[in-house]
């Protein structure tokens, strides 16, 4: 399917050349001499462009006033306004609505380049929604697995979330619990299931990095800054933005975060407008918030902004009556991904489950299954791939690796592991020893705090 374009333009022979040229590249293109033609093509017609150039001195009115109109119809079309560069134009609000304006008469390699970013940033909005679409089937209450009374309990204050409307909300847990599960499923099928779910992991980025993400910046806002970036917050917009690890957000960052939450209202790096969004937010953290406000460590005005609404998360030992519900469930997602036949699940195996600990809780779980079902060589469940130590609790020192000291850390080489399995363990272990204290584990691994990050996110280890 060709990549549609839509020109609106009053000038005839300048909007004929515009087809033209495009028109040569691939692109279907219409061309609109008045605001009158234009909304034909987009209500009637609906065209649905990809991008839409528009001139906004047309002959019957300015394209600006019909926009709210419009946008029901074209809500994945991004604008690329034209303006005079000596008439009176209102910036403010182009500048708010618009991918990006170009003056006239067009340069057009400018205008090959904006348009080439255009059709990227509307045909990435598309497959999200799409993506959506899907994810609103998949995430619903009965995605969290379990009939313990934890998860009855939990689920019915997810039921009762999803009928109100949501400003933010705090979800806690132990690692692997589950927090980026429930925060999808708030979001799919609350109130503004229809808009877009943007993620973010505070834990993965360096601070100004973190900040060029949230809020976006323009082109020249510093080095390498070659073009505008909307940042999350502006493209969670009429849907939710997902901070998960907010505990890990540098301080001065969260002062900036809680102004645009209070109102509503966001300044890009380098810009000096200001741009309205409305997106709920839903932070995710497995730190106790009040004690880090409480010492310092977090700001206590935004912890309090941000728990209008509270969820706690069960770890899974105390619900290992699950597991009863959970294991099929998880087998069966692994045979259909390596086309395996695992389906009998030993005695031997269902004691080991339920003796064991679950640090890692379900991320741990699924890792566990994963493992032994893409191992499996027949229809019954391989007990010798469980590689769990019975008795094994957090913070023992089995649940640290066999051998493991303030000094040294011990690794079978007899193949059971890999090289990534390795690296894991060793940064696990360290930050286990450590008590989680991400620049000591820097230190004493020798290391930089960034690397250790993304080591973190990258084996999705537990911080806390």
């Amino acid at each position: 399917m060709a990549d549609k374009l839509l020109v609106i333009e009053h000038d005839a022979d300048t909007g004929g050349g515009i087809a033209r040229y495009y028109r040569k590249k691939g692109w279907q293109v219409e061309v609109a001499t008045s605001v009158e033609k234009a909304r034909h093509y987009l209500l009637e017609d609906e065209l649905n462009p990809h991008v839409i150039i528009a001139d906004l001195g047309l002959p019957d009115g300015n394209i600006l006033d019909y926009l709210e109109e419009l946008h029901q119809q074209i809500d994945y079309s991004e604008w690329v306004f034209a303006i005079a560069a000596d008439g009176d134009t209102d910036m403010e609000r182009i500048d708010e609505l618009a991918y990006d304006f170009l003056e006239k008469p067009f340069d057009q390699r400018r205008l090959d380049k904006v348009l080439k970013r255009a059709l990227r940033a509307s045909q990435t909005t598309r497959r999200l929604q799409s993506y959506s679409a899907a994810d609103t089937k998949r995430y619903q209450l009965d995605a969290y697995v379990g009939n313990s009374e934890a998860v009855r309990t939990l689920k019915d204050m997810l039921r009762r979330l999803a009928e109100v409307p949501i400003s933010t909300m705090i979800i806690t847990g132990e690692t692997g619990t589950g927090k980026g599960l429930a925060a999808r499923i708030i979001h799919h099928t609350g109130l503004r299931k229809n808009g877009p779910l943007v993620e973010l992991n505070c834990a993965a980025l360096p601070r100004d990095l973190i900040e060029s993400e949230l809020f976006g910046h323009e082109a020249g806002a510093f080095t390498g800054a070659k073009s505008r970036h909307r940042g999350l917050l502006e493209q969670a917009d009429g849907g939710t933005l997902f901070l998960d690890e907010i505990g890990d957000m540098d301080i001065d960052l969260q002062t900036k975060l809680l102004k645009a939450i209070e109102d509503r209202r966001l300044r890009r790096l380098g810009s000096e407008r200001e741009i309205t969004v409305d997106a709920q937010i839903i932070a995710a953290t497995g730190i106790n918030l009040e004690q880090a406000a409480a010492e310092g460590r977090f700001r206590e005005d935004l912890y309090h902004r941000l728990s209008v609404f509270c969820v706690t998360l069960p770890p899974l030992r105390e619900r290992k009556d699950d597991l009863v519900e959970m294991l099929p469930s998880i087998v069966a997602e692994y045979n259909a991904k390596a086309n395996k036949h695992v389906e009998i699940v030993p005695d031997e195996v269902w004691e080991k489950l339920l003796s064991y600990g679950w640090p890692g809780n379900v991320r741990e779980l699924r890792n566990v299954i994963e493992r032994c079902v893409l191992l499996s060589s027949g229809e019954e469940f391989p007990i010798r791939w469980l590689q769990l130590e019975e008795n094994c609790t957090p913070g023992s020192a089995k649940a640290m690796g066999a051998g493991a000291s303030r000094d040294t850390i011990t690794i079978q080489l007899d193949g059971s592991m890999s090289l990534d399995a390795m690296d894991s363990h060793i940064i696990q272990t360290a930050l286990q020893l450590n008590s989680y204290n991400i620049a000591e584990t820097a230190r004493v691994l020798g290391t930089t705090r960034e690397t250790l990050r993304y080591r973190i996110q990258k084996y999705d280890l537990q911080t806390s």
